[in-house]
């Protein structure tokens, strides 16, 4: 018997597509790692793609996008790597609840999609995770699942074991990063968050 959880994010990837198209930092998305990768941190910055409310854990649809921390010293690259950070925060959102959930310690994270390329984000999302994160030669695999499961249905694949020798690993990332900068990273995520949700409030 099989489980398993599901959370929503609202805007995940599709930040960098507003980077692109929205604010016109970037020409391709491609090219938001060489962006972002220009600065060593995101200097205090933090970016809650909220544009349409914000999905699980928090569920508030009122919630607005918010971008924090600016200072005289920042720049389109910290603004770039803070929403390019924005993706794993909120998969480390979904994790920790789903965690605690299941009363189950997170050791590794298989991941998939477009913005997985990003190797940036990779090494990001197992720092801010504290776990191992694996990425398939494959990244479009929630499409590639699809297939798998119509194969299965009319009998081309005889079952799911048959099926795991077609996933390879293309690369893994190990957490790189001390838990007094961890806990500051998140500390700060969620107080961005709380600005994100307190946007609309009635005052």
């Amino acid at each position: 018997m099989h489980y398993a959880l599901e959370g929503s994010v609202f805007i995940g990837g599709a930040v960098v597509q507003w980077l692109r198209d929205g604010l016109k930092i970037i020409k391709q998305s491609k090219d938001v790692e060489a962006l972002a990768g220009q600065v060593k941190d995101n200097g205090g910055v933090y970016l809650v793609p909220a544009f349409t409310g914000l999905g699980a854990p928090y569920w508030n649809q009122h919630a607005r996008g918010v971008i924090v921390g600016i200072t005289r010293g920042a720049t389109d690259a910290h603004i770039a790597r803070a929403a390019v950070e924005s993706i794993a925060f909120q998969s480390m959102d979904l994790l920790q609840s789903m965690q605690a959930d299941a009363a189950l310690p997170i050791k590794e994270l298989r991941v998939d999609g477009g913005a997985t390329v990003n190797n940036e984000l990779m090494q990001f999302q197992s720092d801010i995770l504290g776990a191992k994160v694996i990425r398939p030669k494959t990244t479009e695999t929630t499409a590639l699942g699809a297939a798998y499961l119509a194969g299965l249905v009319v009998g081309y694949w005889k079952d799911i074991d048959e099926l795991q020798q077609y996933w390879q690993k293309d690369r893994d990332f190990s957490p790189n990063i001390d838990k007094g900068r961890q806990e500051e990273l998140r500390k700060n995520w969620k107080k961005a968050v709380k600005a994100a949700q307190a946007w609309t409030e009635e005052s």
